[in-house]
């Protein structure tokens, strides 16, 4: 929709096709339902959090970047506000403001039919073929998304085009997704939620810590979620059982130290108690049976009758809750798909194909991907434009 409203601003006509009932649906659901539209910080840093191929990013970035999709935006009638983590989201609340505010950008009712194929003749003329018929085009652009939430439309055609146009598309994997974790423990934590806390992914195969971060997470009937999980997998690729651990500070502004005198004063403040009644001022109430089962302290055991090594395994713990990670959620639970059409084959200036003149990509069909914040839909906006320009110059040229 971006591409299309740059180029009617440019006087160059378009067909749009669209399979879903409506054009926009999974922007439609970012943010959860508010749209966290992009992240306001200067290029340089958004590059910062773009893990895959941010290099390929940076002209796309520089040329059309957060502020000027906050400009964009604003200018067709949705006003804007920058919250925690510098992610700016409409003063309304409602992604459906801004989607209506594309559809209207764009101004042109899309095809609503599905595309099956795309070729190209050896007079190099494009036929995009539909159920319904096949139209010639001499320029295309393949946006179609990668393939997580495909109920709203990103089925993974995008990449079965491009490979039938000579393109390479890398492995495609889910990013941005829960984690799966083994045993019941987070069954049985199911619903808590963590703020405040700091999280690191380890590699289980050499000790080296390959993420970390600080902020909330969610325990859930299959693991963990939330947003330091959902940025922490964007670290991790083809999750296998036995490679990951995912280790938990409960209690990040206390180092062990000033964890053991607490822990004692709560002793003494509780020292009739049972421990599993005397840890309520530290952690939350459905955690409690599962920390003293990772201890292994008996939570019928008086606080008086701790021992030294047992506080000990209580201080290691707060310190570092460690859950074993299994795998992730299908692909299609996936807020946006890492891997896609190579960077290689792409003009970063144009995102023309350099393999085949007058095929353009955007979005999350490319192999680039960030973390959550409102990066993703920036680099889909960025891309949309520096394709918008590609086409318009070589529509002038032609």
């Amino acid at each position: 929709m971006t591409a299309a409203g740059m180029l009617r601003e440019r006087g160059i006509d378009f067909d749009v096709y669209e399979h879903s009932e409506r054009p926009g649906r999974k922007l439609g659901i970012t943010g959860k339902g508010r749209c966290n539209l992009t992240n306001d910080c200067a290029p340089d840093e958004f590059i910062n959090h773009v893990p895959t191929n941010p290099r390929f990013l940076y002209g796309a970035v520089n040329a059309f970047g957060p502020r000027d999709v906050m400009a964009l935006v604003e200018s067709l009638g949705v006003p804007l506000k920058t919250e925690r983590g510098n992610r700016v989201f409409p003063v309304s609340d409602k992604a459906r403001d801004i989607v209506d505010a594309f559809v209207k950008y764009m101004g042109k009712k899309p095809i609503r039919e599905n595309v099956t194929s795309v070729t190209r003749g050896e007079d190099g003329v494009f036929a995009v073929k539909t159920e319904r018929a096949v139209r010639r085009y001499d320029i295309t652009l393949i946006a179609t998304g990668g393939r997580s939430y495909p109920l709203t439309g990103s089925t993974g055609d995008g990449y079965s085009f491009a490979r039938s146009l000579g393109h390479t598309v890398t492995p495609i994997y889910p990013s941005l997704i829960p984690l799966t974790v083994a045993g019941d423990e987070c069954l049985r934590m199911m619903g808590l939620s963590l703020k405040n806390v700091g999280v690191s992914v380890v590699s289980k195969k050499n000790g080296k810590t390959v993420y970390a971060d600080f902020g909330e997470m969610l325990f859930t009937h299959f693991g963990i979620s939330g947003p330091t999980v959902l940025s922490a997998s964007s670290h991790m690729r083809r999750v296998q059982p036995g490679e990951w651990r995912f280790d938990i500070d409960l209690k990040p502004a206390l180092d062990r130290e000033k964890l053991d005198r607490r822990l004692l004063s709560d002793f003494e403040k509780y020292r009739n108690r049972d421990a599993g009644n005397a840890l309520f001022d530290l952690l939350p109430r459905a955690m409690i049976p599962v920390f003293l089962e990772k201890c292994g302290i008996d939570p019928r055991k008086k606080v008086n009758s701790v021992t030294k090594t047992e506080r000990a395994a209580m201080i290691e713990n707060l310190k570092r809750f460690s859950l074993d990670i299994t795998g992730t959620r299908p692909i299609e639970e996936a807020i946006v798909t890492s891997g896609g059409v190579s960077v290689k084959e792409i003009d970063p200036k144009t995102m023309q194909s350099k393999l085949t003149p007058g095929l353009f990509f955007a979005g999350e069909v490319i192999d680039v991907d960030a973390y959550t914040g409102g990066f993703n839909l920036q680099i889909a906006f960025s891309t949309a434009a520096a394709a918008a320009r590609g086409i318009a110059s070589l529509t002038q040229t032609s």
